[in-house]
């Protein structure tokens, strides 16, 4: 008699379905932002908290650099973030510091969301204004978690007054932030007048100063934003920070190795942020190990963490694509939820695997 063997038993296989592919311009996304900022901080928060728990993927960024012009570069921040925003992308952002002599902005990018089911990408968003907010809930989230026990700052100091200084400004604004002082300093009169403006049109009730030096920026502060374009430590006096002021180093390479020694050093991501020569990076290198390193963000906010109040605090963000892709994934949900996706019809045409 011939056996037969019992055929294997097929699984059925979940049908699958390209989805719409939206574009999603920028004016879209401030509207849905504007005016949300305490639910982007909130936004942030969770993310980080996501991510510290493993239910993310944040390779290294990748960083696209050219001879013939040293001071530009495009980055790559592919992510991918669980919880409940679950989805995969990368932002494709452009820093080209001549833009500004031009009057247009530095930064420019585009974030793409990809499904998750399939692989497909589902929209391409104008990611400027997403990158800004981003990385203003998160100086702002900082500012809050690490000024807790030490009572909150009321001076503040942006060095750098560009984009970047304006959204956490307004971020700080926005989450019931105040300040009896606000300094500004920029190797730029013409953009330190720029902020002030905008500053007094804000309707700040603070006494806004231009400083003409950094060091009397850092001096009468006791909250600093450091929001340059600067490759390298400029800031080298450990004494200027004697005062123990909260330092938000958005920038990366301002600060001398000598001061993040003398200093508290919260990361938002270790890995990422010792590299790329940022000033964290400079000191690994310098000292040939980590201990400098007090945490993360998020070891702060679960309470493994508290900065000591004896010596300055520095938060240095290296700026991670989950945080993006959280916040892009916001927008498209909102915009869908109003019926607003902008959707390119027939955008994947070849879908039959044999024509």
């Amino acid at each position: 008699m011939t056996e037969f063997a019992t055929p294997p038993v097929t699984a059925a296989v979940e049908p699958k379905t390209v989805p719409p592919f939206a574009v999603i311009a920028g004016a879209q996304v401030q509207q849905v932002l504007q005016g949300r900022e305490k639910q982007v901080v909130e936004l942030v928060e969770q993310t980080y908290r996501v991510h510290a728990a493993g239910d993310s993927v944040n390779p290294p960024s990748y960083f696209l650099q050219f001879p013939d012009r040293p001071t530009s570069r495009i980055i790559a921040l592919p992510a991918s973030v669980g919880g409940e925003v679950e989805v995969d992308g990368i932002k494709w952002v452009s820093s080209f510091p001549d833009n500004v002599a031009s009057g247009i902005p530095r930064a420019s990018a585009v974030l793409i969301l990809n499904d998750r089911a399939t692989g497909y990408p589902f929209a391409c968003m104008e990611s400027s204004i997403i990158s800004a907010s981003r990385t203003a809930a998160s100086a702002a989230a900082a500012a809050d978690w690490l000024s807790r026990g030490r009572g909150r700052p009321r001076r503040i100091g942006f060095f750098g007054v560009g984009l970047i200084a304006r959204y956490i400004h307004t971020f700080l604004n926005a989450t019931d932030w105040s300040f009896d002082e606000v300094g500004v300093f920029d190797l730029s009169a013409e953009s330190a007048e720029g902020f002030k403006g905008y500053l007094e049109r804000s309707a700040t009730q603070a006494r806004v100063t231009v400083h003409e030096g950094p060091e009397q920026l850092i001096k009468s502060s006791d909250l600093v934003v450091f929001a340059t374009v600067a490759g390298k430590p400029h800031v080298q006096d450990p004494t200027w920070f004697a005062h123990n002021p909260l330092v938000l180093h958005v920038s990366l390479r301002d600060l001398a190795p000598e001061i993040l020694l003398a200093s508290t050093n919260i990361l938002d991501d270790v890995d990422h942020c010792l590299k790329a020569g940022t000033s964290a990076h400079l000191v690994e290198q310098m000292v040939g190990h980590r201990d400098f390193v007090d945490g993360t963000l998020a070891d702060v906010m679960e309470g493994k963490v508290s900065p000591a109040d004896d010596r300055p605090v520095v938060f240095s963000p290296f700026g991670l694509g989950v945080l993006d892709l959280a916040v892009g994934k916001y927008v498209y949900d909102e915009l869908a939820s109003r019926g607003q996706l902008r959707v390119v019809e027939d955008f994947f045409s070849e879908l039959r695997r044999y024509g």
